[in-house]
């Protein structure tokens, strides 16, 4: 049933579908207005909404001296470039906004960092933004940018009055640095590929076959469990653990078409948040499901209805009636031409789209091949939903040496060094299918006779990942410690606090973490909440530096990042977004021994611990003899040290006590057998 609502703004009329079922197995995409979000960029006279730019600081009336004091050029303070991700106002208010179409706002946190032009409105990716833009108001100099007119009035004043000219300093450039992508693919239960940069290995994606890759993989799943309390849904799609299903995931063509008069009042008047689960889905609707966040540990993986497939320029959202372009890509000329060229691709109503970034320097012909091909994929991923009995894998992401060219290629990258044939093709192909501005970039087939990680020194670096402490430069050095709930990171001062100007020595010692953490968080693929305790700083002005260069070193992250200030205890909060599950947790188990404690008891305290269960056993139970399989090194310890008591408790129990040494078994195991004239009863 379609009813026609007014807006409150417009008032034009506004198609809302109240009874819908699953609109993934409909040939004939559902009739709707196809509204698409006006986030390519607006001119600058209509950023304010009133005709006028508004000024960027306020302007206050100068005095004939100051205008005398400013006749000679002040010292120019040249500000940083914006970051590519920055935006307008104006247009950050148009992606964050809700939805048109008559679509429920939802949190499409676990998709790429480019998706941020999709009209999302999440509080993390606000933080996020926040932090970039108070990253992106510091110049060269260091000074804020809300202080810069004050601070070049002053320095120009304070110039004019000893009657020289403001100098004009030269700042060489920074030398570009060399990237250069290693991919060893050779052996079949492995594929690693490293990014180095000047031979600095900046990041590791590892697939093994031990660790399947699940993220952005679609499947057709089943409702199992519906939480009220939690506003989720647990679905069975054909994996051990069930995924995990917001209300917030949860796309409205889904919704059970007999609805109550108040859930139908509330779906129309889009009010969500007074909805209940449970009265727009039921358990057992099947649904078309796709993986945010991969399962980690015990939890089960992050699910989302509002599919999207991602390819290396266009990313297609089935379901979704939004369109937008990165902000990535500047310039009203670039975002024209590429929205003529997506608007003439001929994509069907009821599918939204986003241009990556990658789209850059793209052809109108490589984008509408990209674009043909996602929309030939999502008809067989469609058709194979329909005809799948059950629950199962309808779509596959790439393989790991396509998915990470596909994310993370730059064409800053000058070489590409691979040890396997097959992968090898795969990378000229790819290549072959970049602009020709992008395609300046070597692809060699490595030859030497040491492994190609060893020959550039990235054995070592990778080792480093695992250990939980990491070396300075300067002689200190910060442990990492993940647990359950954060990830600890201490920084401790070392041989750096023997210098003489001890002040100075911590503070560079807190730079050099600073910069040093947010590259370890990239290669461990740690997330959640972080808290690094720094080395305790007096000066206010040397704490705000390390803050800065913290979010300075986390914008090279595609990972959404918030920060806090420094506290008076010297500890700062960053709240990291999780990617996946940690690297090592592919590449590492559970130590049986230890059972992830890191220590094990030691071997008086077992000999004790099992000494009383023998005594409570014994004392309980009317048994005839008990037999003891313990470790070689627990028995021993009994047999040597604990023999009176073994025979004083003989005696009072009048049982038999035998202790059996097993050299196979591990520190924490045991087997204790209580043997009744009866029969044999195992504690």
């Amino acid at each position: 049933m379609v009813q026609e609502k007014e807006t409150e703004k417009g008032k034009s009329p506004l198609k809302i579908k109240a009874k819908i079922g699953a609109w993934w197995k409909s040939t004939v995409l559902p009739e709707k207005e196809s509204v698409e979000a006006n986030v390519s960029g607006m001119l600058p006279e209509q950023e304010d909404g009133s005709g006028a730019r508004k000024p960027s600081r306020r302007r206050t009336k100068k005095t004939p001296q100051k205008r005398q004091a400013q006749k000679k050029p002040p010292v120019k303070i040249s500000e940083a470039p914006v970051e590519e991700d920055g935006g307008s106002e104006t247009e950050k208010k148009v992606l964050k906004g809700s939805p048109k179409g008559g679509k429920r706002p939802r949190n499409r946190s676990g998709q790429e960092k480019d998706k941020k032009a999709g009209g999302k409105n999440s509080p993390v990716s606000k933080q996020s933004d926040s932090v970039k833009e108070d990253v992106d108001t510091k110049d060269e100099t260091g000074f804020e940018a809300d202080g810069t007119a004050e601070k070049s009035e002053a320095v120009s004043k304070e110039q004019s009055s000893k009657g020289r000219e403001p100098s004009k300093k030269k700042v060489a450039p920074r030398p570009k640095p060399v990237r250069k992508l290693l991919i060893n693919a050779e052996e079949p239960e492995e594929c690693r590929i490293a990014l180095l940069e000047n031979g600095r290995l900046e990041s590791i994606h590892v697939s093994s076959v031990t660790r399947t890759r699940t993220k952005n993989n679609i499947y057709k799943a089943k409702i199992v469990a519906i939480e009220p309390s939690l506003q989720a849904a647990f679905v069975d799609y054909g994996t051990e653990k069930n995924g995990f299903l917001p209300f917030s995931e949860i796309h409205p063509e889904y919704y059970k078409e007999e609805l109550s008069d108040r859930a139908r009042e509330l779906v129309e008047a889009q009010h969500w948040k007074k909805l209940s689960i449970a009265d727009v889905v039921e358990k057992g609707q099947e649904i078309l499901a796709q993986v945010v966040k991969e399962e980690v540990g015990k939890k089960g993986a992050n699910m989302t209805t509002y599919l999207s497939l991602p390819g290396r320029c266009v990313v297609l959202m089935p379901g979704s009636d939004s369109s937008g372009i990165s902000r990535k890509i500047s310039g009203e000329e670039k975002r024209s031409r590429l929205r003529e060229a997506m608007h003439s691709a001929d994509i069907p109503e009821g599918i939204g789209w986003i241009v990556r970034t990658a789209s850059l320097d793209i052809t109108k012909t490589a984008l509408s091949r990209d674009v043909g091909y996602l929309l030939r994929l999502w008809e067989e991923t469609k058709k194979k939903g329909q005809s799948l009995e059950g629950v199962g894998l309808v779509y596959e992401d790439h393989h790991n040496v396509l998915m990470f060219l596909r994310e993370h290629f730059d064409p800053d990258i000058v070489e590409i060094l691979v040890d396997d044939r097959v992968a090898m093709d795969q990378v000229n192909e790819f290549i072959d299918l970049l602009p020709s501005k992008q395609k300046n970039v070597t692809v060699r087939l490595h030859r030497g006779s040491r492994p190609i990680f060893n020959q550039f020194s990235v054995e070592d670096q990778i080792e480093s990942i695992y250990q939980p402490q990491v070396n300075l430069p300067s002689g200190g050095s910060i442990v990492i410690n993940p647990t359950e709930a954060l990830v600890a990171i201490d920084v401790n001062s070392g041989s750096t606090s023997k210098g003489k100007n001890f002040e100075k020595s911590i503070f560079q010692a807190n730079m050099e973490a600073a910069s040093e953490l947010a590259r370890q968080l990239r290669l461990r693929d740690l997330g959640g909440l972080i808290v690094v305790d720094f080395i305790d700083m007096r000066s206010r002005k040397n704490i705000q530096t390390v803050e800065r260069e913290v979010k300075a070193a986390m914008k090279l992250d595609k990972a959404k990042v918030d920060f806090s200030r420094i506290s008076k205890f010297g500890l700062m909060e960053i709240s990291r977004q999780k990617l996946g599950a940690p690297i090592e947790a592919g590449n590492y188990r559970r130590c049986e021994h230890c059972n992830g404690r890191g220590s094990v008891r030691s071997v008086e305290t077992l000999a004790l611990f099992y000494l009383r269960r023998i005594q409570t056993g014994a004392s309980r139970k009317p048994v005839s003899r008990i037999e003891c399989h313990f470790p070689l090194d627990v028995a021993s310890y009994l047999l040597n040290n604990k023999r009176e008591e073994l025979t004083i408790m003989e005696a009072k129990y009048e049982v038999e006590i035998a202790i059996i040494a097993e050299t196979t078994m591990k520190p924490a195991d045991n087997n204790i057998v209580f043997h009744r004239k009866e029969k044999d009863v195992k504690q």
